[in-house]
């Protein structure tokens, strides 16, 4: 009866699977080559990070994440890289109110190292160092994105109500 009760409980075990992952589409320019090799200044590099999700029909949702690296050494642009990688994912057995969270925070976190090869590599095979971008905090975007929300759900409601 243990093992029957433990099979049952597995079933209804929540489940998050990656199904297939890819690159949707990726940009890589180096606008200043072959000058920009001669510099000896440290570049700027700036990284911007987003994540979305997809509703494909329970229970596959695509989550993409998009990642936007820019390095410029003295004022001129060394590289410019864009990439949208995407992930189909398979959830099942998740409350409604911790599909969000766990789409936004779990799926981007299972897909960005892969999508941290891909930057180290183009950068590499570009002719640049390669750019190892530090581990992003997705609790933390997820947490900034439902306070903007907030923020304007809140903001709407006082306009709404002729407040000044």
């Amino acid at each position: 009866m243990t093992d029957e009760t433990a099979a049952g409980a597995a079933a209804d075990a929540p489940r998050f699977h990656i199904v297939h992952q890819y690159i949707k589409d990726l940009s890589f320019e180096v606008p200043g080559a072959p000058q920009s090799f001669e510099g000896t200044a440290a570049p700027d590099v700036a990284v911007n990070v987003d994540v979305s999700v997809n509703p494909l029909g329970e229970p596959r949702y695509e989550v993409v994440l998009r990642m936007d690296a820019r390095a410029t050494a003295s004022g001129t642009p060394l590289f410019i890289i864009e990439l949208v990688y995407a992930g189909l994912l398979e959830v099942s057995g998740l409350p409604q109110d911790q599909l969000q969270p766990a789409l936004l925070i779990e799926g981007p976190r299972l897909l960005f190292p892969f999508a941290r090869n891909i930057v180290a590599g183009l950068t590499r095979d570009g002719g640049l160092p390669p750019l190892m971008i530090s581990p992003i905090d997705f609790v933390a975007l997820y947490r900034n994105r439902v306070a903007k929300q907030q923020e304007q759900t809140g903001g709407a409601g006082e306009d709404g109500n002729g407040a000044s």
